[in-house]
């Protein structure tokens, strides 16, 4: 309901949009055919009172006036029809800045709105879930075994439930240009290490390869870099099958650090490739999606890596899947 309602007001808008720019046009059209009427009626008043005086002028002169005449006419077409051109120019330029901008506002208002909802529903499970585990065990008298069944779903769903605040926390930080966040000496192949023994831990029974290279030191704001990290495997897990290997790799490179994390999914289309980090913004539509999110964990892993002055890329993995690498100058 909420998606037709808003292709109905994406649609209204466009037709109001054209419907605008078509009178704009039909009122320049009629002031460029007036002003023309205007001339040539001024042009014939005047050869024909140029007629009227013929025949106190030799020959010459009225020829050189019926030139002079016929010449201003046509400059003045000239510059009616120039003006209207860039009147028409500039109409154009407008017109379509203010359309791409309203789209833009509208397609903005739809990523808030999915993602309010994203964020309400991925709220709401793990809530939900410990709030029954928690009252299973407060009725029922359990043996020890399912006691801590429960206790470590509960914790589990409210380690999600952190992942995620953290994730709108640091997010809303990010915006305020006057953040600066910590700046400690790390050790980043340990960071990395903790990264994945704790996503380990979270999907244990996902298989996570990999490759580190150890001492490699970093200077950055620990917590940030967890995040970034903790997304981009997040994401690797989530996007490719369960059965498949998860792939991380650091090294070092001249002045450079690279990290990477490959999955074997579907891999992402090059037309995605760059729509991916902008914030909210989600693969697919609410319709026929499956996967849980809120768009916001790559547009966070971007403005991390920024914030570090790093880049972050994506490539297609061999043979599918894709591949997320992250490149910090030392």
């Amino acid at each position: 309901m909420a998606v037709d309602t808003r292709k109905i007001k994406l649609r209204r808008t466009t037709i109001l949009y054209w419907s605008l720019l078509v009178y704009i046009l039909a009122a320049l059209l009629w002031w460029l055919i007036s002003l023309e009427n205007q001339n040539q009626r001024i042009r014939a008043e005047q050869l024909q009172l140029l007629e009227l005086q013929a025949s106190q002028l030799d020959p010459l002169e009225k020829e050189r006036r019926v030139v002079a005449i016929e010449s201003l006419a046509s400059r003045n077409s000239t510059k009616y029809i120039s003006e209207g051109i860039t009147f028409l120019i500039v109409i154009l330029i407008g017109a379509v800045g203010l359309f791409r901008a309203v789209r833009r506002q509208l397609r903005a208002q739809q990523q808030q709105q999915q993602f309010m909802m994203a964020v309400t529903h991925e709220l709401k499970t793990p809530i939900a879930v410990t709030r029954l585990n928690l009252e299973t065990m407060q009725r029922y008298k359990l043996e020890p075994e399912k006691q801590e069944k429960l206790i470590r779903i509960a914790l589990d769903e409210t380690s999600r439930l952190n992942f995620l605040t953290n994730n709108i926390l640091v997010s809303s930080q990010l915006e305020n240009k006057g953040f600066a966040g910590a700046k400690e000496d790390l050790d980043f192949s340990l960071l990395v290490k903790d990264c994945i023994k704790d996503m380990g831990n979270r999907f244990p029974g996902r298989l996570i390869e990999s490759n580190i290279e150890p001492e490699i030191d970093l200077q950055g704001d620990s917590l940030l870099l967890q995040i970034l990290l903790n997304n981009l495997l997040e994401n690797a897990i989530k996007y490719s099958p369960a059965q498949s290997i998860i792939s991380v790799q650091l090294k070092k490179a001249g002045t450079q650090v690279l990290l990477e994390v490959a999955d074997q999914g579907e891999g992402i289309l090059d037309t995605e490739k760059k729509k991916i980090f902008e914030r909210f913004y989600r693969i697919g539509n609410e319709a026929t999606r499956t996967t849980k999110g809120t768009g916001l964990g790559l547009y966070l892993c971007e403005r991390i890596a920024h914030h570090h002055q790093a880049s972050l890329s994506v490539r297609d993995n061999s043979p599918k899947g894709s591949v997320f690498r992250v490149n910090f100058a030392t």
